[in-house]
């Protein structure tokens, strides 16, 4: 599981005014909650990139006052004219506490109607799970080896290692094969065809 390591300020003043007067030093305010203490500090945009301007989820260690605090980053809101991050809350990782979090579903195997020249259409790119937070992964994993052209994979038949839960309907899609429009041509002429040709028709 891959550690994304952040460095923090200490935040001393508080409220919108200071708020503000932080983020004119290009500092963005930060909360962290769902341990036994909360806390508010500050952390530079650049050491931050990697952990928001991506698809993959990551376990955050914050080291705050030289001490290292696993979380997960919870919400990020940003400005709405300049796009830039005005505030970010994490949520602490408890020992034995389970937390939900979304993380990516990644195909993987060769799809026989992907063969055939069907093309995988994912339908969620990422799913919520529940689980402690040693048991946290950084994707689910969906094997469409088997599916064949016009077949989907569903939540039920998702890769899901022990100890996590994941908090979709077991019946619900997660990506299939399209079948392509040549074929679906070929397909629908031969059926007009079979059609015609069936006596009493």
């Amino acid at each position: 599981m891959e550690i994304f390591k952040i460095e923090t300020n200490k935040r001393d003043s508080f409220g919108t005014k200071h708020a503000k007067a932080y983020r004119r030093e290009d500092l963005i305010p930060c909360n962290l909650y769902g341990g036994e203490e909360n806390k508010s500090f500050t952390v530079k945009p650049l050491d931050v990139r990697g952990l928001v301007y991506t698809h993959e989820f990551k376990i955050v260690e914050l080291n705050i006052e030289g001490k290292p605090i696993k979380a997960i980053l919870k919400e990020i809101q940003f400005h709405p004219v300049t796009d830039k991050i005005t505030h970010i809350d994490f949520q602490e990782l408890v020992e034995g506490k389970k937390v939900k979090v979304s993380v990516p579903v990644k195909f993987v195997g060769n799809s026989i109607g992907v063969k055939e020249g069907g093309t995988l259409m994912p339908l969620m790119r990422k799913v919520i799970i529940k689980t402690t937070h040693d048991r946290l992964v950084n994707h689910i994993e969906a094997d469409i080896t088997p599916l064949a052209l016009g077949q989907s994979i569903r939540i039920s038949e998702l890769t899901i290692p022990e100890g996590i839960e994941v908090m979709h309907d077991a019946n619900i899609p997660v990506g299939y094969i399209e079948i392509p429009r040549s074929l679906k041509s070929a397909q629908d002429a031969a059926a007009k065809t079979e059609v015609a040709a069936t006596p009493g028709e």
